[in-house]
């Protein structure tokens, strides 16, 4: 397990969703902006959002030219802009999302390995002191449904390619679930409300 100044000094070097963006190449940013203009949360889902009474650092280990990363990332960053933490403010509540290149990030992103292959994305949740609360990646069980269903063994989809918008939609509750749970066992943790007076 990396220690909480390990954490805080990858999510230092890792990029705000405008900026990661830009470090795609030509042909794969339009898929990136494709999805996040086509992800949306409904009313219910952003008003969970808002009630996360903690800060949940996130820091997404991806790849520009993955296909399962365009499809993911922007529902991460449409939930993050649901209830942004600020940034002059480490301590206050709200979500803050970085993303780091797996590539650009070997050392770091070795350490998360899932079923030993370094898949993506991985995000990686962490609390206001940036120590470790939770991991998820590559896919959600709803994807991994629809790819079983499907039957399309261990290749990856090309970046921008469209999934169907119910599908979209269920992935994105799943990772809406996991956004919840980090933000619920942060709300219990007694070190942070013993800080936090509440």
């Amino acid at each position: 397990m990396l220690s909480p100044a390990e954490y805080s000094k990858a999510f230092s070097a890792a990029l705000p969703w405008d900026q990661y963006v830009a470090t795609a190449k030509a042909h794969e940013a339009p898929g990136w902006l494709a999805t996040f203009e086509q992800a949306r949360l409904s009313p219910a889902q952003e008003a969970l959002v808002q009630t996360f009474a903690r800060r949940l650092n996130v820091l997404v280990i991806s790849g520009t030219w993955c296909g399962d990363c365009v499809q993911q990332a922007p529902l991460l960053e449409r939930i993050a802009r649901a209830r942004p933490a600020p940034r002059q403010s480490p301590q206050a509540p709200g979500i803050d999302i970085r993303y780091a290149d797996r590539d650009q990030h070997a050392a770091f992103s070795a350490n998360f390995k899932i079923a030993s292959g370094g898949r993506v994305p991985v995000a990686i949740f962490l609390n206001e002191d940036f120590d470790f609360v939770s991991l998820m990646g590559d896919k959600t069980l709803a994807r991994l449904r629809t790819l079983a269903a499907q039957s399309l063994g261990p290749a990856c989809p090309l970046p921008g390619a469209p999934i169907p918008a119910d599908e979209r939609a269920a992935v994105t509750q799943d990772w809406l679930n996991e956004f919840e749970r980090v933000a619920l066992l942060l709300r219990l943790s007694a070190k942070l409300r013993a800080r936090h007076n509440d």
